[in-house]
């Protein structure tokens, strides 16, 4: 049962109380991801059997294949797999950068066809969904080598356009979407860049103080999953306490625009409230949605499985703010 006390996000709703309820119920009765092969978890979550609802692949997504990203790009971050998913919009008022959560684990873009085809309707825009290596078989940074080359892709494709881009992601694609703004200000591209979307995202790897305090509890996440996670990006030598790992820790001068949104049932609280506050120190746009009674990956379930209001209002307030970041940047 979801432990009702105050929240200074104000009141959950009963219908997300009641989700939340059956959410943990569920939750309780199957073995923690650390338990579960990870290929055989892949698997199940490709054929529809996960928690997190799964929307495609669809006939309005294809693949597009490119090279590496150019030798440009900063050091152990040349190269990349070359290869995106694309929702693409008959006249496009952006291009907007799709980079998937899962734990740096789990996922593929052609899974997330149905929300980014509703985003590119709701917003105008062609939607690209990175495909990235998944860890553990591919550690630290190989992902997000993947990301800034898909990145690159995206701004070339947007500039031949004439439209401006954005980059967004929710979870460990909230981490990596800081990850390659980062690193295309060190190439001198952040400018192309018209605004970012960062999803509940991990951004200190060494564990914020609302990921240590949450404990067992599984919510989706609970601090021992968070670890796992990590554990599978960074292996035995990885260092969470390098800024290039954990964005919490980096200078961000100049950033973008940026819409950051999360729920307080979320063990990823603190590092969105905390990454919204640098931003800002730093002389960036951040508007910040606190979303009470709210989980992790909370606007996924608006498929009949599980319904949650909060989750279509949360998905049409993202599409207000692409199209609104969107119409900013052409005029």
């Amino acid at each position: 049962m979801i432990e009702e006390k105050p929240s200074p996000f104000g009141a959950p709703s009963p219908e997300t109380i009641a989700f939340n309820t059956a959410l943990e119920a569920l939750l309780a009765d199957l073995p923690p991801p650390e338990e579960i092969d990870i290929g055989a978890a892949r698997r199940l979550r490709a054929e529809g059997k996960g928690i997190l609802p799964v929307e495609g692949p669809l006939p309005e997504g294809r693949w597009e294949e490119f090279g590496a990203a150019p030798v440009g790009a900063p050091g152990e971050f040349s190269g990349g797999n070359g290869r995106v998913r694309v929702i693409e919009a008959a006249e496009p008022s952006g291009y907007y950068l799709h980079i998937h959560g899962g734990g740096w684990t789990y996922g593929a873009p052609e899974h997330f066809d149905g929300r980014n085809l509703r985003l590119s309707r709701a917003s105008g825009v062609t939607v690209v969904s990175a495909q990235y290596r998944l860890a553990p078989e591919a550690r630290w940074p190989a992902g997000a080598i993947d990301c800034l080359a898909a990145a690159l892709w995206t701004l070339d494709q947007a500039k031949a356009k004439g439209v401006p881009a954005m980059i967004g992601g929710e979870s460990a694609g909230a981490h990596l979407t800081m990850v390659t703004l980062l690193r295309l200000r060190e190439m001198g591209r952040l400018s192309e860049v018209a605004g970012a979307v960062l999803a509940y995202g991990a951004f200190d790897l060494r564990g914020t103080p609302s990921v240590r305090n949450w404990g067992a509890r599984n919510m989706i996440l609970s601090t021992p999953i968070v670890d796992w996670f990590a554990g599978n990006l960074l292996g035995e030598g990885g260092d969470p306490s390098s800024p290039a790992v954990s964005p919490l820790l980096a200078d961000l001068d100049g950033m973008p625009p940026a819409l950051l949104f999360i729920g307080d049932q979320d063990p990823l609280l603190d590092d969105t409230l905390f990454m919204a506050q640098r931003w800002r120190a730093a002389g960036s746009e951040a508007t910040l949605q606190l979303w009470p009674g709210a989980v992790h990956a909370f606007d996924y379930f608006d498929d009949p499985k599980f319904k949650l209001p909060i989750a279509l209002e949360c998905q049409q307030a993202q599409a207000a703010y692409v199209q609104e970041r969107m119409a900013a940047a052409r005029s």
